[in-house]
């Protein structure tokens, strides 16, 4: 470590400047506890929130609409999602949203001027929330991923990583850390997801800590092939075709995969009334710039369409928690928003941008909360601990260059063609998984191209990308039947016996273990 090195003390550590995380902070921050956020972007401006909108989950106040719409959603969920935590998620972001008028989040209103709470738009969203995190004494630290946790018998205390813009180490001893890297795209092009690569999930595992849902991975959001923008709800008001101008009648992502495969798919948003088209451009703006660009008017004109994977994004894998806290397995470590699994209120299913956006909002509150808590329950022990800072940390050895670019190809091509990842077989999943354990050797044979930071840190995307992967197919393979997003062609119904969930472990040898509420209450693991 160089002089110039930076070494905080801080009672909670946030990794990741999202939602999730820059609530976390906030929340964690307002209860009077020194908060340090260390983003692998630009805090404010990076991830799938930040260029975009999104709409938190449109909960009725009225007790029997607000039923309805748990009902609704525990059905959706696969038997997987549980009341418990959709009617917390349905506080949670009541409270939230009070929090952002307060705050001065610019809801449009309605007739009588009052806020109606749904809508977010991306930049204004996260500029409010640094600004906000800032005046709570949130110290940020942008374009500084995280590369490793600090962790001890007690659990984990901190983490240290590299600032990419002076190539400066950094180490932040914590009482607490709470993951918020957001989820897996696989480098998909979809908007904002460059940066989302599962670092999160590496660095918990590395510690001890287990993963749930991770064969609900395989979301493609719709997009117009050209743009990056992914907004699966402007196209029900599509009229889909094929290159010959044939109408397509079933329209579900599936079909139209299928249809893409024989050829190019086309859209055209002739569905939409002019008040729709209106709604559409002043709630979504980003969705229209490609368009514009190009000279097509989608409302008239037909355009091709493709499908880009959204991985645990929008799918709802991620670490596991182990309570109501947001906590993992691993002491003094909690989760939120895509970087934790989302089962819990979404099941297999998607929950798109509404229950998503919530989730986020929600498990940020509630970890840094707990995660402040914590801080207080183990009190001055946590400055006097002695780290391992290698313990389980998974590190590429000396050896040939990495190949950077080949094995992100390798990576991508095993995960990202739906006809492998949204039609999935035992055979295609154990051929995928023979290529990833492959790559997977591959990188651990293989070095930096150099100790640059930017690509050490590509090695670590790499690394936590493949890592995800694997985890993915080894759940997948082991869940029989099709169920949410999961669709086995070779199971291709739903097995009402494996109403369980899937936990992985481990990072060289995956195990997989059963577990649902009433066989973790009984201290069951099958």
């Amino acid at each position: 470590m160089s002089g110039n090195d930076v070494n905080i003390e801080a009672d909670v550590l946030v990794i990741g400047g999202g939602p999730a995380g820059t609530w976390a902070a906030y929340t964690a921050a307002s209860m009077g506890v020194k908060v340090i956020l260390a983003d692998k972007g630009y805090c404010g401006s990076s991830g799938a929130t930040a260029p975009s909108g999104t709409n938190l989950w449109n909960i009725h106040s009225e007790s029997k609409k607000r039923e309805k719409e748990i009902i609704s959603y525990l059905e959706r969920g696969n038997s997987l999602a549980e009341r418990s935590w959709l009617e917390r998620l349905i506080n949670e972001t009541e409270l939230g949203t009070e929090e952002l008028i307060r705050l001065g989040y610019p809801f449009a209103t309605d007739e009588y001027g009052v806020p109606i709470r749904r809508s977010l738009q991306g930049p204004e969203y996260m500029r409010l929330m640094r600004r906000t995190i800032q005046k709570a004494g949130v110290k940020i630290l942008d374009h500084s991923p995280a590369l490793r946790l600090l962790a001890d018998d007690a659990g984990v205390g901190g983490a240290s990583g590299v600032r990419l813009q002076t190539g400066e180490n950094w180490t932040v001893r914590s009482k607490a850390v709470i993951i918020a890297t957001g989820g897996c795209a696989f480098l998909s092009k979809a908007l904002g997801c460059n940066v989302l690569t599962g670092d999160g999930y590496l660095l918990a595992a590395e510690v001890g800590a287990e993963l749930s849902g991770m064969e609900f991975s395989n979301e493609y959001g719709l997009s117009a092939a050209f743009s990056t923008v992914t907004k699966n709800f402007f196209f029900q008001w599509a009229t889909f075709t094929k290159e010959d101008g044939t109408v397509i009648v079933q329209k579900d992502k599936r079909s139209l995969a299928k249809h893409m495969l024989e050829g190019t798919v086309y859209a055209e948003l002739d569905k939409a009334t002019e008040e729709i088209q209106t709604a559409m451009r002043i709630t979504q703006p980003n969705f229209f710039v490609p368009f514009d660009r190009s000279g097509i008017n989608p409302f008239q004109q037909r355009f091709p369409i493709t499908l880009r994977l959204e991985g645990t994004v929008r799918g709802n894998g991620g670490i596991n928690l182990v309570n109501d806290t947001c906590a993992t397995k691993v002491p003094g470590l909690f989760a939120a928003g895509d970087a934790a699994t989302r089962e819990f209120v979404a099941g297999g299913t998607t929950g798109g941008g509404s229950i998503n956006a919530s989730w986020a909002m929600t498990s940020g509150r509630i970890s840094g909360k707990a995660a402040a808590l914590y801080t207080h329950s183990i009190g001055e022990f946590g400055n006097k601990r002695i780290f391992f800072e290698e313990r389980g940390r998974f590190e590429p050895s000396t050896g040939k260059s990495l190949d950077a670019i080949g094995i992100t190809k390798a990576l991508q091509n095993e995960v990202i063609p739906f006809e492998k990842n949204l039609f999935r077989t035992e055979e295609k999943l154990q051929s995928s998984m023979r290529i990833l354990n492959e790559l997977w050797r591959e990188v651990h044979n293989s070095s930096p191209i150099s100790q640059d930071p930017r690509a050490i840190v590509r090695t670590r995307e790499i690394t936590s990308m493949i890592a995800t992967a694997r985890w993915m197919y080894t759940s997948a393979l082991n869940r029989k039947e099709t169920r949410g997003m999961h669709k086995r062609d070779d199971y291709p119904t739903e097995n009402k016996n494996m109403q369980y969930r899937l936990i992985a472990n481990g990072i060289e040898d995956i195990h997989i273990r059963l577990s649902s509420n009433r066989l973790e209450e009984k201290g069951i693991l099958l």
